[in-house]
């Protein structure tokens, strides 16, 4: 644990000792979620952050979540899905690394060698889940705002993540997948205007001559 001495010091974190009862069990689990659980009665909290990979505690961050209070969970990718969807929000660490592979973020993308232009192409599961989100969030004519697209993305897959394939933005994402089409808009006077994406299948077709 001398490792960690260094870092302890220079972010003012406070450690604490938990010896272990017995042999084969986790006393420390057990000690922050009876902590956790104190937390949550005490009222005073809009949400907890969770930095674990360890399935253990699945049923805290739902406990948590059933209270209204939102829950943003932090692990590894092999982080078990159980716990990965208790949480608000899952982020992976190894996105908060290697920011230098990612695509800087710009008018225009530019795509990192090892992501091709045509990835949501490639894979069929990205492809399905930008797909959904965008119809999901779309009004009559196929049009859905960007933010309102990753609020969907966000609610049902709570680890999606456009730095998982390359991107700091998901406006770069949706850019370089050619799955949709994409422009802005102000939907109220006076205000920036929003991107707006839509599906290229929902195109309207030129009329025949």
């Amino acid at each position: 644990m001398v490792g960690w001495k260094d870092q302890l010091l220079k972010q003012s974190i406070q450690p604490i000792q938990q010896f272990a009862y017995t042999h084969g069990k986790n006393a420390t689990d057990s000690a922050m979620i009876i902590d956790a659980m104190d937390l949550l009665y005490s009222s005073r909290y809009d949400g907890f952050c969770l930095v674990s990979s360890d399935s253990d505690f699945t049923r805290l961050a739902a406990r948590i979540r059933e209270s209204g209070l939102i829950v943003y969970g932090f692990g590894e990718n092999h982080t078990p899905k159980p716990f990965v969807a208790a949480c608000s929000k899952f982020i992976y660490t190894e996105n908060l690394v290697h920011l230098d592979r990612l695509v800087p973020h710009a008018n225009s993308v530019v795509v990192p060698e090892n992501h091709s232009s045509a990835q949501a192409h490639k894979d069929d599961h990205l492809a399905s889940m930008l797909r959904t989100a965008v119809e999901g969030a779309s009004n009559d004519d196929g049009w859905a705002r960007l933010c309102r697209v990753g609020q969907m993305l966000t609610k049902r897959y709570p680890d999606f993540d456009s730095r998982t394939y390359g991107y700091h933005k998901l406006s770069d994402l949706i850019t370089a997948s050619s799955l949709f089409e994409t422009s802005r808009r102000s939907f109220r006077k006076g205000s920036p205007p929003d991107i707006i994406v839509r599906d290229i299948r929902r195109k309207p077709k030129s009329p025949a001559k």
